[in-house]
């Protein structure tokens, strides 16, 4: 609680050379608030979409070119602010970088970011677009049957605005980037912070190839298997055809592949390690299968921060997909470290 004028008396400079130094180290989240308390939890920057989802799910079989008696839920989504979600409640310090309009969608899920404790101050707000809509239909087994989304918002996002969190990006312990963002903020993300660490999802076939010139800034690029055929032009059908994309994407950069494969699991690959983590449960209730891979990616990076190793990540990760299933929302309110760790437990006792 010193004063400005005591810490430059201490140190033989101004005061407005003190009040300059403060401003920069709060600009940079270094120092939290009055009282000048020091900032040394690692936490992570989430740039991408953040969007209102709309999901309808029939009450039995879906029946195409026909009207399907079922339920239709709203809900916040996005892939970056669903990993952003996930990442708070598990309890991380997580930052999110996205854009919504002002309208009626973008104050709601600002103040659903921020009841869920996310960390807000960097989402733009532009009264010139609207903000982000994704419409999904789901099978009768809760899977996505297919989906739509509008997102013109997100290119709003580029090197100009994101520059202003640039004080921000480089004090991050883990940069998280979705490919709803545009190839300009991808390419300046990826060479102005070269030597942070980056985590992607490709989120969608269309979206995933716009990643291909930066492969070589990912350290974990996490996918579906019909993404990464996207993405590297590869078929999948074998263990041994993904051993063949693994290795094509180590080739051009990527230092860890984490495939999700549904109710089989996830195949990951560092090069050097490869196989397929299995969940834990063979039987699911599975409510909707709509934002287990944010999930899953958010017990990665959240197992990123504990220095966890590699399979010790894989058992977290799927157990924090698995809490997600059971719930309709893209980002589950039950998720919480106390909920994912039961099954995580679980999972090792089965495993050791």
């Amino acid at each position: 609680m010193i004063s400005q004028r005591a810490l430059a008396d201490k140190l033989g400079i101004s005061r407005s050379a003190v009040a300059g130094h403060v401003m920069k180290l709060t600009n940079k989240g270094v120092i939290k608030g009055r009282g000048y308390v020091v900032s040394d939890t690692p936490f992570v920057a989430v740039i991408g979409g953040a969007n209102m989802d709309i999901h309808g799910k029939p009450s039995s079989t879906l029946r195409r070119h026909d009207s399907n008696p079922g339920m239709v839920s709203m809900s916040s989504g996005g892939v970056a602010r669903n990993v952003a979600e996930n990442l708070a409640r598990l309890g991380a310090d997580c930052r999110l970088i996205s854009a919504v309009g002002d309208d009626q969608h973008g104050q709601l899920l600002l103040r659903q970011c921020r009841d869920a404790g996310i960390d807000v101050q960097h989402v733009q707000q532009i009264a010139s677009a609207q903000t982000s809509t994704y419409l999904s239909i789901l099978d009768g087994s809760g899977d996505m049957h297919v989906a739509i989304n509008d997102m013109a918002i997100i290119d709003e996002l580029g090197p100009e605005r994101l520059r202003t969190h640039e004080a921000m990006l480089k004090q991050a312990a883990l940069i998280v980037l979705d490919t709803n963002l545009g190839d300009g903020a991808l390419a300046w993300l990826t060479n102005t912070f070269a030597e942070q660490t980056f985590f992607v999802d490709t989120v969608s076939t269309v979206k995933a190839r716009k990643i291909r010139p930066y492969l070589p800034a990912i350290h974990t690029l996490k996918t579906s298997q019909i993404e990464a055929e996207a993405l590297t032009g590869l078929k999948t059908r074998t263990q041994k055809d993904r051993r063949k994309l693994a290795a094509w994407l180590h080739d051009h950069g990527v230092a860890r592949l984490l495939v999700t494969l549904g109710e089989r699991g996830v195949f990951y690959s560092t090069g050097d390690t490869q196989g397929i983590e299995r969940p834990h449960r063979k039987k699911r209730s599975v409510r909707s299968a709509d934002g287990a891979g944010d999930a899953f990616l958010a017990g990665i990076a959240y197992a990123w921060l504990q220095q966890w190793s590699l399979m010790e990540s894989l058992r977290f990760a799927l157990a924090t997909a698995e809490v997600t299933l059971s719930d309709e929302a893209s980002s589950s309110r039950a998720i919480s470290l106390a909920a994912v760790n039961q099954i995580h437990k679980s999972q090792n006792a089965n495993q050791s």
